[in-house]
């Protein structure tokens, strides 16, 4: 038997409410935003960041059928991007590669004006990859051993060159310091381009390096590679022993980058983000790209991120507060 109209109007009626919620969000979550998409990074161009970001966002712009700049805000080792997201709107449309300095090391170091946990939200991690120490040949010097040795002869006479206060590399050479027992002194510099070129004239002793930065150079002879920093010598320098191997047991101080963005952003955006990310990170011809400028790729889910964020935030802050390191 036919239902009657008035039967029919209040069938359709008891529907409405598990339709409107779902309704509702796919219109104030519109993916991807209506506009140019910015991927902000928190170093100079040129460096690994940008090198990374860049290969990225093409990819994913051309996933997702529209824009993505890389918007480079250098500086404060990375933490003027980070500010800059973090108190971006929560419309999706910026995203930040950000770093482990100030996501998980500056925390314990300075004041910020953002807290990375409250005001920025994990989306997926991006790469990671261990820093190479490396000096020009004018030091004179080409073991970590006769590194150490000069630096024992002269205290405070060789400096090395980070991507700013609170970043991997300078807490790298910091800890390196500790347990080598020298004094070398830290230069911040707004990227890993600038430290580079510094490092090349001769500006500076030595840095704390990605690979990405150094491989050409270190190809070319111009520089000379002392050891990596992770625990195991990594498969694109497998001739550079590690600063572990080099008479410093369990000496670890890996960098890496991960995707978040404004914790305003509503979470189905965010989710979605993780999606098209992860599927630009699993893409053969990026990581390939990526791999070959030393950078492993990382994709993950969005609690996997947070969870290593923690555990990275915990290390490092116990580091500080041992070593006391300061910024400068």
């Amino acid at each position: 038997m036919k239902k009657r109209p008035l039967l029919q109007a209040f069938a359709a009626l008891a529907l409405l409410p598990a339709l409107t919620p779902f309704t509702a969000s796919a219109q104030a979550e519109d993916y991807p935003p209506k506009k140019t998409v910015s991927l902000v990074v928190g170093f100079a161009a040129g460096g690994a960041a940008d090198t990374a970001a860049r290969l990225i966002a093409k990819k994913l712009g051309d996933n997702i059928g529209q824009t993505v700049i890389v918007d480079n805000k250098p500086g404060a080792g990375g933490n003027i991007a980070h500010q800059f997201v973090a108190n971006a709107s929560g419309d999706g449309a910026t995203l930040l590669f950000g770093s482990v300095g100030p996501l998980t090391i500056a925390p314990h170091m300075m004041k910020l004006g953002y807290d990375p946990v409250r005001d920025l939200a994990p989306i997926t991690m991006g790469v990671n990859f261990p820093n190479v120490l490396v000096v020009h040949a004018g030091v004179g010097v080409k073991t970590l051993a006769e590194f150490v040795a000069l630096a024992k002869k002269k205290p405070g006479s060789l400096d090395f060159a980070s991507t700013g206060a609170g970043s991997a590399s300078h807490l790298a050479g910091e800890l390196f310091n500790v347990q080598a027992g020298i004094d070398t002194v830290h230069i911040p510099y707004k990227g890993g381009a600038p430290a580079l070129q510094d490092l090349l004239g001769g500006r500076v002793a030595s840095y704390y390096s990605t690979p990405a930065t150094a491989g050409p150079h270190i190809e070319s002879g111009k520089l000379i590679p002392l050891a990596t920093t992770g625990l195991s010598r990594p498969a694109f320098m497998p001739n550079v022993p590690t600063i572990a191997e080099s008479g410093y047991p369990g000496f670890n101080a890996t960098n890496w980058y991960a995707f978040v963005a404004s914790s305003k952003t509503p979470k189905p955006l965010l989710d979605r983000w993780n999606l098209e990310l992860v599927k630009v990170l699993n893409a053969p011809d990026v990581r390939e790209q990526l791999l070959k400028h030393g950078l492993t790729p990382q994709p993950g889910t969005r609690d996997e991120l947070a969870r290593y964020m923690a555990s990275e935030s915990a290390t490092w802050g116990r580091i500080v507060r041992e070593r006391k390191i300061s910024a400068e």
